[in-house]
């Protein structure tokens, strides 16, 4: 599975805001983590947060694409979207 986020770090608390729609019309899920973009902490902040979010392991989650952006694209294993769905909200757009 895969979820398109748009991370906010630096922010007071770790969570999950919801959903927006980018530019281009696609569903992007907005996330806030206290971690500062440096040498990879927002994104594993990211990480950690939507397994613990999802109930799965932090191994089958990664940030797939955009590393250095605030635009990420992260690939979520082992999970249905329905799962996904229920835990994130019915917002999803693969």
């Amino acid at each position: 599975m895969r979820l398109h986020v748009k991370l906010s770090p630096r922010s007071a608390v770790d969570r999950i805001d919801g959903w927006e729609t980018d530019p281009a019309g696609r569903p992007v899920l907005r996330v806030r983590v206290r971690a500062a973009p440096v040498d990879g902490a927002a994104n594993a902040a990211l990480e950690t947060l939507l397994a613990r979010s999802l109930g799965v392991a932090l191994s089958r989650v990664r940030v797939a694409r955009g590393g250095q952006s605030r635009l990420k694209a992260v690939e979520i294993d082992g999970i249905e979207a329905e799962s996904c769905a229920a835990a994130l909200g019915a917002h999803l757009g693969t």
